[in-house]
């Protein structure tokens, strides 16, 4: 059974943890801008002398993440516990894919993910060796046809995608994202690399997370929750995020159950 903290507020349950897994996008910020209440817990956190990881499934580096939250008003002392799904590719790309040409699938503004290796990029799609997935291209940011359609004849070519998160909301405008150009790149047969939640490697490179009491906060029941349950920590949904409507008309048990998942905890907002 999923208990609700609306009322008691994370303070209620906060002293059963030691290490926090915070999401950025739906529950310290939606794009636009922060979200005062998070922010406020997030120093009570560190108040308690807790630890906590703002882990993102952003397909950029760690510092331009930080770059992007500085413009959003967000104090330097919570920026630095950012990790990036960007950041952990980048440290398996640098030891693994160097040297090899690639084709970027994503916007101009993911360059910098890969900034120290620029020159293996690829104009052409027949002359890469793998394929780099950070999002979809600006003129192609609806259509996940073009994508299938793109990538159908190189099936052979493996893909390295920076961020499993299928949507997200930017505002109130949801947009796809790079894992959904992943998941047509599988059904037509490619093989794809993910980094960042649900998979453990990104949670493992972010801090020493050995033998501690975790608890992850998310608005996904893909990627944070199901994260969590991967990892036997427990899990908090803040449910004002992509799943409200959903929540709102069945309710979370049977939202939950229909992705597979289990919430310890729902709260409509976080708040201390």
């Amino acid at each position: 059974m999923t208990k609700n903290l609306d009322n008691e507020g994370l303070s209620s349950i906060v002293d059963n943890y030691q290490l926090f897994y915070v999401d950025l996008w739906g529950v310290i910020h939606n794009g636009v801008s922060l979200h005062k209440e998070a922010i406020k817990t997030l120093k009570e956190i560190k108040n308690k002398n807790k630890e906590y990881v703002l882990l993102t499934n952003a397909p950029r580096p760690n510092n331009a993440v930080k770059k992007f939250l500085e413009k959003l008003g967000m104090e330097e002392e919570i920026r630095e516990h950012v990790f990036t799904s960007g950041e952990a590719a980048l440290i398996y790309l640098k030891k693994n894919f160097f040297y090899k040409k690639f084709f970027h699938i994503g916007p101009p503004r993911d360059f910098d993910l890969f900034k120290d290796f620029e020159k293996n990029k690829s104009e052409k799609i027949e002359e890469s060796e793998y394929f780099l997935c950070t999002g979809l291209f600006d003129e192609h940011d609806e259509d996940l046809v073009y994508y299938k359609d793109l990538l159908e004849k190189n099936t052979k070519k493996k893909m390295i995608c920076t961020n499993p998160d299928l949507i997200v909301d930017r505002g109130n405008i949801r947009e796809l994202c790079a894992g959904s150009v992943a998941m047509i790149f599988e059904k037509i047969g490619g093989e794809v690399v993910y980094f960042g939640k649900p998979y453990p490697e990104v949670y493992n490179q972010s801090i020493d997370n050995k033998n501690k009491k975790i608890l992850s906060i998310g608005d996904n029941l893909n990627t944070d929750i199901k994260g969590a349950n991967l990892l036997n920590y427990d899990s908090l949904l803040i449910s004002n995020g992509i799943h409200k409507n959903e929540i709102e008309e069945k309710g979370i048990e049977k939202v939950s159950k229909s992705y597979e998942a289990i919430c310890n905890y729902i709260q409509s907002e976080l708040k201390w």
